[in-house]
């Protein structure tokens, strides 16, 4: 017979870098002689003990009772030693079993024979004694029984928990691929500076909940919950040492204790997310738990996030991205996590739970602390600590007083003359990336783009009738005079060459590094790559078409086809579109606007980006929209699709189709930056059209009438 007060030697499984947390529970749990290794917590405690850290334990997965360890170099030495095991004092011959085994170092090597020696143990021994054997179950077994085998030296434990101990019945679905286990979230809670002990005055938040595990730990927490009270199964339950009223007068204690949790007045805790389905889970997994009343779960975009309350903390686990390209867009989405933080909610305590050290260096926090964890396989930090308040003044620039150098000092008078007034006109407007040269002087073809504190200067091939040194010559000129009038080192000034080019030439990248740099644009932040491509990532020349489209946007749904790196669809986004749809054939640059919208910590199936012929995928999709652009190049093949785009020949049937998917009452804005383009005039017979080109070309570019034309374009 087994006594309540005997001591047995325990061992909870863990989450490698919860050992510390589930010491402590041991501890609180009335553990003895507390210690660890990686992954496994090991103690002497009674049964109560043992009862508590099952019912009790919100980082453990599984809750072992030591019986035996002996030596087992082979199979037949672990049979051997689980036979001696009095398996008559854990179990009758009804109660159904399944065994367990792991291998670590052994000289055996497969797990399943392993456990299927010692289920013979087992079975031997009843058929020995009582010429019957007990049943084998792998589904909620009577009692589960555990092998470990670490260096040929074996321990038989009972697993008390039956199932994980993680799973606390109340989440019935994820809402991601990859949820987050409860006992490791619940982890990420208390490690970030959540406690049963805060005040009802700290919110708690989650912007990007997921199925809502995060928010249901950290109220399980708050509201001094047993996590396992809505369990309907324990591997102990079968046990011949269970005992029934014990386990009664804990269950009935936990109650006691969650109503009294109830009572109390609770803080605010919110969580959100982008994806509507994901909403709906979290919505579910808390009614599930009980606790609709205080938990509040709405859709949003990360981007909209705005200070909620003067004090709290907030707990988020964003996504990993474990391919390329979705790693490059949680790259993004940390940026904005970080600079919105600093935006919204300095002061406030935060912890990031990513798979990715350098995604918490991205957003730009000083960390407190910094914990490894493991979400299974995959090696995470969480970082924690408290939200700075945003950067001090931004830059801006100060044109050196001196003169330039003797040499091209004609380009260097035009520079600072066009500089002055351009700083002051970019001050007035808000504008951060403009032109302040575009080949004023023949003698000097080049064009000069300030992007935020970056320079980028582009040399336009000279002609053949100039001798190739003097026109190097004349190069080297404007760079000494332009790092001389802005007074800035040569890692900030990007240097390109535009040529005439045919066929691939056009797209081919122009370096072999790749980096991005950050600039804004209005409300906006997007991203530019001032060595990889010919162009930036933005067309400055249609600076007052985004920002147009941003004024137009709120409440639409807007379509952007030739989207490029998506920058007119951020500029939708962040002006409040209903939802927006980015379309182009090139899978880079669709990456690279899901990236600026990232960036800009918009996300989710409101924001869908489609790789596709945008011709074609006019003619077969048959949604509506109230804001279409179309800004198509000039001329463009694929290859793999023999189709030539020729934008002169072939826009009218370029407008009708995109016409054709516009709302009662939508505009379409169509632009070209063909110089010699000319509108179809059977157009204007069937449409209502409007020639915004003189509006839509900024004054940094008004030296040039014919940089690109655009029109308004409505339904009769």
């Amino acid at each position: 017979m087994i006594e309540n007060n005997t001591l047995y030697t325990l061992m909870a499984s863990c989450a490698a870098g919860l050992e510390e947390l589930v010491g402590q529970e041991a501890k609180t749990f009335g553990g003895q002689d507390v210690e660890h290794v990686r992954g496994l917590v090991i103690w002497q405690g009674d049964l109560e003990s043992a009862y508590r850290t099952c019912l009790w334990s919100r980082y453990a997965s599984r809750v072992f009772l030591k019986l035996a360890d002996f030596p087992a170099a082979d199979e037949d030495a672990l049979y051997a030693g689980a036979l001696k095991i009095d398996w008559g004092q854990h179990m009758d011959i009804a109660t159904s079993f399944a065994v367990d085994c792991s291998l670590t170092q052994s000289s055996i090597q497969h797990n399943g024979f392993a456990a299927l020696r010692v289920k013979d143990a087992v079975v031997d021994q009843f058929r020995e004694r009582c010429n019957e054997r007990p049943t084998v179950s792998g589904v909620r077994p009577g009692i589960r029984i555990r092998a470990n085998v670490y260096q040929d030296h074996a321990t038989i434990s009972l697993d008390l928990s039956g199932e994980s101990l993680h799973r606390r019945g109340y989440r019935k679905e994820g809402g991601s691929l990859a949820p987050l286990k409860e006992s490791l979230a619940a982890g990420i809670v208390a490690l970030s500076g959540w406690t049963h002990e805060v005040t009802p005055d700290t919110m708690f938040l989650d912007p990007m909940c997921g199925s809502g595990t995060l928010l249901i730990e950290a109220a399980l927490i708050f509201g001094d919950a047993a996590p396992g009270l809505s369990r309907s199964y324990f591997g102990f339950t079968g046990w011949k040492g269970h005992n029934k009223t014990l386990w009664t007068n804990l269950a009935d204690e936990a109650v006691a204790r969650e109503d009294a949790g109830l009572e109390r007045e609770w803080p605010l805790m919110l969580g959100y997310d982008a994806d509507p389905r994901a909403v709906a889970v979290a919505r579910s997994n808390i009614e599930h738990v009980c606790y609709e009343d205080k938990i509040t779960i709405k859709q949003g975009q990360l981007a909209r996030l705005r200070r909620p309350a003067a004090k709290g903390i907030m707990i988020v686990n964003p996504p990993y991205g474990e391919r390329l390209s979705e790693h490059d867009e949680a790259e993004q989405l940390h940026r904005a996590l970080g600079r919105i933080s600093k935006e919204e909610l300095h002061g406030w305590q935060i912890g990031i739970f990513t798979s990715n050290p350098d995604f918490g260096d991205r957003m730009g926090i000083k960390w407190d602390q910094t914990h490894r964890l493991y979400n299974g396989s995959i090696n995470c930090r969480l970082f924690c600590g408290a939200v700075p308040p945003p950067e001090k003044q931004p830059f801006q620039w100060q044109l050196n007083k001196e003169s330039g150098p003797e040499e091209g000092i004609e380009f260097g008078n035009r520079l600072r003359k066009n500089a002055k007034k351009f700083l002051k006109w970019a001050h007035r407007e808000g504008v951060h990336c403009f032109r302040v040269y575009d080949r004023d002087l023949p003698d000097f073809n080049v064009s000069v783009d300030l992007y935020e504190k970056w320079i980028h200067v582009q040399e336009f091939a000279a002609p053949d009738t100039v001798d190739e040194k003097v026109a190097q010559r004349r190069f080297q000129q404007c760079l000494h005079q332009i790092r001389h009038l802005f007074d800035v080192r040569r890692d900030r000034v990007f240097l390109k060459t535009r040529r005439k080019q045919k066929g691939k030439a056009q797209y081919q990248k122009q370096a072999t590094r790749k980096k991005m740099h950050t600039v804004r644009e209005g409300e906006c932040h997007l991203l530019v790559n001032f060595t990889d491509y010919l162009d930036t990532g933005i067309f400055l020349d249609h600076r007052n078409i985004r920002l147009k489209i941003g004024r137009e946007a709120k409440g639409k749904r807007f379509l952007n086809l030739f989207a490029y790196t998506g920058t007119a669809t951020v500029h939708a986004a962040v002006g409040g579109a209903e939802s927006t749809t980015t379309v182009d054939l090139s899978t880079n640059y669709l990456n690279w606007a899901r990236m600026n919208l990232a960036l800009n910590g918009f996300g989710g199936l409101v924001h869908e980006t489609i790789q596709a012929d945008c011709l074609k995928w006019l003619a077969e999709d048959r949604r509506e929209y109230d804001l279409i652009f179309v800004d198509p190049p000039t001329f463009s093949n694929t290859k793999k699709e023999r189709r030539v785009f020729d934008v002169q020949r072939d826009h009218r049937l370029l407008i009708e189709k995109a016409v054709a998917r516009l709302a009662e009452g939508g505009l379409l804005i169509f632009s070209t930056n063909f110089r010699r383009f000319q509108m179809d005039e059977s157009i204007e017979k069937y449409y209502s059209i409007r020639n915004i080109s003189n509006y839509s070309i900024p004054l940094d570019f008004s030296r040039n009438s014919r940089i690109h034309h655009c029109w308004e374009i409505t339904r009769r």
